[in-house]
């Protein structure tokens, strides 16, 4: 199974636009994620539709921050990609007629609830700021800020 990796992506793309004022184009927030221009758009419109970035057409266009890095949790951009499945695991049918599949199911479904319930509980503790301040300690000492472009060959 192929895992979601767009909360990862976007929180990457949204670190390197904090440290970049100014709008940023749809072609270099791709490159930065390894994905197509299209892919890009889809998932920052649904951020805009919460507010989180706004976007302007044309010449010197892009997009731009649009929230508080310090109000803004890992959980609310989770909620503004369309609550993505966070376990690759799942049960091998939903609705199974053997009694046995029907413990197992309710155990794994126990406990899948139980690790989700905790994820979600500490993605709502995490804000982009505090993301931002772990970037930040990890660039002491460095003379150069990683940029879209030198970092990832834009």
């Amino acid at each position: 199974m192929k895992r979601d990796s767009r909360l990862s992506g976007v929180l990457h793309v949204l670190l390197h636009m904090a440290e970049q004022p100014g709008p940023h184009t749809s072609e270099a927030l791709a490159a930065a994620m390894a994905t197509n221009p299209v892919v890009i758009r889809r998932i920052m419109a649904g951020l805009r539709e919460q507010g989180f970035l706004r976007s302007q057409k044309g010449h010197g266009g892009g997009w731009t921050i649009a929230c508080d890095f310090s109000r803004t949790t890992l959980r609310d951009i989770y909620h503004a990609l369309g609550e993505p499945e966070i376990l690759a695991m799942g049960n091998r049918t939903d609705a199974p007629g053997c009694l046995v599949e029907q413990a197992v199911n309710a155990a794994l479904g126990q406990a899948f609830d139980a690790a989700e319930a905790i994820l979600l509980q500490r993605f709502g503790e995490v804000t982009l700021a505090d993301l931002s301040a772990d970037f930040h300690a990890r660039m002491s000492g460095r003379t150069a800020l990683p940029t879209l472009e030198n970092e990832h060959g834009s």
